[in-house]
């Protein structure tokens, strides 16, 4: 079966210059061979954990409920790099799943673990935020954006709406939102899940893979995850110290817009893989919504 890979990435090349060209996606191993997705999974050494899983660099811990597991970091690498076909990346803390089957399933939904050191973000501005200005800020800006992705061959990207709209939970610092996205002229939508939870130090960042159409099955599980997810005694919200901690440049919303670039001056590329699409999502400023993607192709066969 073969499905596109749309991957978004133009920041990327001009950050890192790593972007692959269209000769490199095809020299990718084919993992396939003719595998089932049990034995591919066993060919690649997917193994998962439950229970309490302490995440890389002791900032931050997993509590899991029995409905999901986790993949650690050298494994999602695996999967977002070699299954996925996706450019290099060495940030992952892990990911999220509900079994290794979904890394491979159409129908899978899997949460991309990520942390950015960018500082302490002051929540002050939570409550006063509104949230359908902001959106319609951030869709202002796809005019500019878009002529500049079709200056590089890229298609038009429309950010369409909330698929559900960010809420701020002020009793343990998480926050969540979720934005539809048109990539071109795609019948299918995109869904960007996120889940933030700020930390004395930076944010942890959770990104759902999924389609518009597993928006509700997103729904559900995000609850679940965004209990799982806590930080370890030091390194609370909490725990700050205005005497000695950096604060970061920007506050809630601008993480919802996309500041924890913009306080650097560039675009941050966040890693979502769209397992059906296999879409990367480049998140922009508040004025610059930036998405690009561009086509790949993969081959898998399903049992």
């Amino acid at each position: 079966m073969n499905r596109p890979l749309a991957l978004g990435f133009l920041l990327f090349c001009l950050m890192a210059g790593n972007v692959r060209s269209q000769d490199q996606a095809d020299a990718t191993p084919d993992l396939d061979e003719g595998l089932t997705q049990e034995q591919l999974i066993d060919k690649i050494g997917l193994k998962t954990q439950t229970g309490t899983i302490n995440l890389p660099g002791g900032l931050a811990q997993l509590k899991l409920p029995p409905n999901l597991e986790y993949l650690d970091p050298a494994q999602t690498k695996r999967v977002v790099e070699e299954l996925w076909g996706n450019p290099p990346g060495d940030s992952y803390l892990g990911m999220i799943v509900r079994s290794a089957r979904d890394v491979l399933s159409a129908d899978g939904i899997s949460a991309i673990i990520t942390y950015d050191d960018s500082g302490y973000i002051s929540d002050k501005d939570a409550a006063a935020i509104d949230y359908n200005e902001l959106l319609s800020t951030m869709q202002a800006g796809e005019k500019e954006e878009n002529e500049a992705r079709q200056a590089q061959g890229f298609p038009n990207v429309h950010l369409v709406g909330w698929a559900e709209s960010p809420r701020y939970d002020a009793a343990s610092n998480k926050l969540y939102w979720a934005k539809e996205i048109a990539f071109g002229g795609e019948p299918e939508h995109t869904l960007n899940y996120s889940i933030r939870a700020l930390g004395r130090q930076g944010v942890l960042e959770l990104n759902f893979v999924g389609t518009m159409e597993q928006l509700p099955q997103v729904k559900s599980l995000a609850p679940e995850v965004m209990s799982a997810v806590s930080f370890t005694a030091g390194n609370q919200y909490s725990d700050f110290n205005s005497s000695t901690d950096r604060v970061a440049g920007y506050g809630i919303a601008a993480l919802v817009a996309g500041g924890v670039a913009a306080k650097a001056g560039f675009f941050k590329v966040l890693l979502i893989g769209l397992l059906a699409a296999k879409k990367f999502v480049v998140i922009g400023a508040i004025a610059l919504f930036a998405i690009v993607a561009k086509l790949f192709s993969w081959r898998k066969r399903t049992a």
